[in-house]
């Protein structure tokens, strides 16, 4: 699907893309037909194609027709238009082209489609996404240009002129990448490709891939404990993604918007674990892993990682049975990083934290069947059996004090907490069936079961706690919370620090719950006092703006930290009190009213009008 939620994206061509059309696909169903069409192979963007000769690239393509297998090499596939080089195996991504800055690049595309044109876009020095030609079935044509500055780019084919509401064709999306002189070239590319089509009224069929695959059969990317990492991604298709990074922030260095790259200088280059990559956008990132065993990068977007991301959807979340093969797919990149030997261990010289978290759940009327969430054990007596808490608790922890908490499962299916941004041993991440290393793997929380998260957790900020196994059902139920991480000294204080935590009521999309409430009664704070506003989007889909407003006018405030983290001195400007969330981003301001009066806090899908709203009354 294209998405769960209601939206819209405008490109800068003019298109509006829906975000929310097109409802569930069933099983099994448009299946392409075996044939004698060459078949597509996935594409690592190891190997610049075309022959470099001076300062002269000549690389010669065509469309034409394949069976793209986007998962297992005999599993679903489907006959999609694809690039190859000529006389050569077609690719998704397409082949990479890879120049020096100052490279003349003669490009020429042949069209062997008979029956639709294909548009192509990207060969220019500063090319835009309103610029395209049409190369007409059986014809060619030639594109000479000179590379331009240094940065991620990607060039696209379209067969024929795509009714982006209706329909997918973003498998011929591909990379172009312009090295500065004596730059190193040992980095990675990722690709996003999709392929969607409508195959009734109420049915999609899809297919989500990073690298010309989806999860399980994306690579693992290996690496050691100490490797700096460099890699590039780029969105190649019209749907928004926020990817997330699994145990360690990177660097953010660039970001492209449609075909340029802007490279952030050094104050201004944020930590994060979630960057927001829109439609046809390209990101250029740094990390250096310093702790072993298996992690992930992928899209946070449920329905862009679970059974609504593969070609053929045979059997849904409940297929896991502590399989992440079977319970994740799509936009899903698996990392193992191996021990260094260098690298010596370090423990927590400080007693051991230790807290007890309940997976409960109860029956309820309306949007679910049930009502769920983790509830912290106060006190030496355990809660109820049924005690559910309102969505979006709050678990304090502090720095560098090494903590234990105990998952006790009493709900009726199987759970996993992962710790979302926490820089932990990958045995805790929350990742059933592939968090660990070597024969220790994290199984899954089965019902009457519990299992021990080991946290040391190295800074202070907000973070995320939040199920990873039957996402959208449990997180949609209210399986999720804020983790605030406080310095050893410090005690959390809700007359100034205050927390919002956004999810959805249903999996429908189309009600917003905030701190597990609809309808939250005033908040009383006082005035010429420095406020902490934590924010949390951890609902299935949404990019949501949060705002302080007095009347209908932002406020001002601070901005302090994403993901955790504290911002760059080049972002922490005062400004209006209004900021853009993906789903798994959070983002800390500082907020100082200066005078009584009322406020509000609001949240939404856009700007205005906002689909809830907290009143502030300050005094």
């Amino acid at each position: 699907m294209l998405s769960y939620y209601r939206g819209a994206v405008v490109l800068s061509v003019g298109l509006l893309v829906s975000l929310g059309a097109l409802p569930h696909r069933s099983a099994n169903t448009a299946k392409g037909s075996r044939n004698a069409l060459p078949v597509i192979e996935a594409n690592d963007n190891r190997k610049p194609a075309g022959i470099l000769h001076n300062d002269t690239l000549t690389i010669k393509l065509v469309v034409q027709m394949a069976g793209w297998y986007p998962e297992a090499s005999d599993g679903p596939f489907v006959d999609v238009a694809a690039l190859a080089e000529e006389g050569k195996t077609p690719t998704v991504p397409g082949p990479l082209i890879r120049v020096p800055t100052g490279t003349t690049i003669v490009a020429t595309i042949r069209n062997s489609l008979t029956d639709s044109a294909a548009w192509v876009r990207g060969m220019a020095t500063r090319p835009s996404l309103n610029d395209s030609t049409a190369i007409k079935p059986g014809a060619s044509h030639t594109f000479t240009f000179a590379a331009g500055e240094p940065g991620t780019y990607l060039y696209s084919v379209e067969p024929g002129l795509t009714d982006w509401k209706i329909r997918e064709r973003e498998q011929m999306t591909s990379a172009l990448i312009v090295d500065p002189p004596n730059g190193r070239t040992d980095d990675r590319i990722f690709v996003i490709n999709i392929y969607g089509e409508p195959i009734d009224s109420t049915h999609y069929r899809n297919a989500l891939a990073i690298n010309g695959k989806g999860w399980p059969y994306t690579e693992r990317v290996t690496a050691n404990v100490g490797d700096s990492l460099r890699w590039r991604v780029i969105n190649g298709s019209v749907r928004a993604h926020p990817m997330h990074l699994h145990g360690f922030y990177f660097k953010t260095l660039s970001q492209g918007t449609a075909f340029r790259d802007t490279a952030f200088s050094a104050d201004r280059q944020r930590m994060a674990v979630t960057e927001d990559m829109s439609a046809f956008t390209t990101l250029s990132m740094v990390f250096s892993p310093d702790r072993p065993g298996n992690w992930l990068f992928h899209c946070h977007l449920v329905f862009h990682v679970n059974h609504d991301a593969r070609l053929d959807d045979t059997g849904g979340e409940h297929m896991h049975e502590g399989d992440p093969n079977k319970h994740m797919a799509g936009l899903v990149v698996g990392i193992v990083v191996n021990p260094s030997p260098r690298v010596a261990a370090t423990t927590g010289t400080s007693e051991t934290a230790k807290f007890r978290l309940f997976a409960d759940e109860k029956p309820r009327t309306g949007r679910t069947p049930l009502a769920m969430s983790y509830v912290l054990q106060r006190g030496s007596t355990p809660p109820a059996p049924d005690s559910v808490e309102k969505a979006g608790g709050i678990l304090v922890f502090h720095r560098n004090v090494p903590t234990e908490v105990t998952i006790i499962n009493r709900a009726h299916d199987a759970t996993s907490v992962h710790w979302h941004g926490i820089e932990l041993e990958s045995y805790s991440d929350g990742v059933a069936g592939w968090s660990g290393m070597s024969k220790k793997i994290a199984p899954m929380i089965a019902p009457q079961d519990s299992f021990v998260a080991h946290l040391t957790m190295p800074r202070a900020g907000t973070f995320i706690y939040h199920t990873h196994l039957n996402d959208l059902e449990q997180l949609t139920s209210g399986m999720y919370g804020a983790a605030v991480i406080l310095e050893q000294d410090q005690k959390y204080d809700p007359s100034t620090d205050h927390v919002f935590v956004l999810g959805w009521d249903g999996d429908k999309g189309d009600k917003f719950l905030v701190n597990g409430d609809s309808l939250p009664p005033p908040l009383e704070i006082e005035h010429g006092k420095t406020h902490r506003l934590r924010f949390i989007n951890i609902a299935p889909a949404d990019r949501i703006f949060f705002a302080v407003r007095r009347d209908s006018i932002p406020a001002t405030w601070m901005p302090r930290a994403k993901d955790g983290y504290d911002l760059p001195i080049g972002n922490r400007k005062e400004g209006p009190a209004i900021r853009r969330l993906n789903v798994g981003e959070t983002f800390d301001a500082e907020f100082t009213p200066q005078s009584p009066g009322e406020y509000r806090v609001t949240a939404g899908v856009k700007t205005a009008p906002y689909l809830w709203v907290q009143r502030i009354i300050v005094r």
